[in-house]
């Protein structure tokens, strides 16, 4: 089953790629990531979009190319490695008829999705209903219903307040402070302390509000609106936490697989 399964998904940043990296270590080869022409992800190392500008990311040791087209995709699954399409219309679906499409953008409203772009069709977070939207929807608000599936309702509302990181939430994240071309970034894994300039917007310094270390930065280059989240500061401190999949996304990909087995192995849930 695992092997012989197309599987696409909607989006390559940072909860989409865990998700990948999950169903990849399980066994799924036919995975097809679609992206924008300009990802604006900021946990960049751990993230498929990057093979968008760099025609390939790595996260933690799983290979994703560029695909020109969807006919390219096949050669790139052949070869072992994700294939990430940029395709954020969703044409591609067509051709390529999925077994399982996963909404993983996250954008916290449905962007377009339905029940028919698969015979399966999961969601992640709120903005979808279970059952008029998809089939199933995954919980991603930290706590105890984090990874909870759902196969009748909504996930429960965005609280607009990033997750608890070593008690700290709002100000960890980095945000521009008004529209502009993001530059004079710090590298991702910096140690920073409350107070450094972390990246400048149309020349607009954004400070660190924490000590810690820089784990994720958008990509230089971008031009962007004001109050787009740039970046993250982890006080933990910890820079090889910057190379691997969070928790989070890791415990995401996993309610995923399980929804897959579930609807393939036992039928859809009741």
């Amino acid at each position: 089953m695992p092997r012989h399964n197309t599987i696409m998904i909607y989006g390559a940043g940072e909860m989409a790629s865990g998700v990948a990296v999950r169903l990849f270590r399980a066994g799924f080869r036919r995975l097809v990531m679609l992206e924008t022409a300009n990802p604006t992800c900021v946990r960049r190392p751990v993230s498929f979009c990057e093979a968008v500008p760099d025609g390939r990311a790595l996260v933690e040791d799983i290979a994703a190319d560029l695909a020109p087209n969807s006919t390219s995709i096949p050669g790139i699954w052949n070869a072992g490695r994700i294939a990430v399409l940029v395709d954020p219309d969703h044409h591609s679906r067509a051709a390529l008829a999925p077994d399982v499409v996963v909404d993983a953008i996250l954008a916290k409203t449905n962007l377009g999705t339905g029940p028919d772009d698969a015979p399966l069709v999961i969601a992640l977070g709120p903005g979808f209903s279970a059952g008029r939207d998809c089939d199933v929807v995954v919980e991603t608000n930290r706590g105890h219903n984090l990874g909870r599936l759902i196969y009748e309702g909504e996930a429960e509302p965005n609280t607009g307040v990033p997750g608890d990181i070593a008690g700290r939430t709002l100000e960890r994240v980095l945000r521009a402070p008004r529209a502009g071309l993001v530059g004079d970034c710090l590298p991702i894994g910096s140690r920073i302390q409350a107070g450094d300039v972390t990246c400048r917007v149309a020349g607009t310094p954004v400070h660190a509000a924490i000590n810690g270390v820089l784990r994720g930065m958008i990509r230089a280059g971008l031009h962007v609106p004001e109050g787009l989240k740039l970046g993250d500061v982890d006080p933990r401190g910890r820079e090889e936490y910057c190379l691997t999949v969070s928790e989070k996304a890791r415990a995401l990909g996993g309610s995923v697989l399980e929804a897959i087995c579930a609807h393939f192995l036992s039928g859809p849930a009741a």
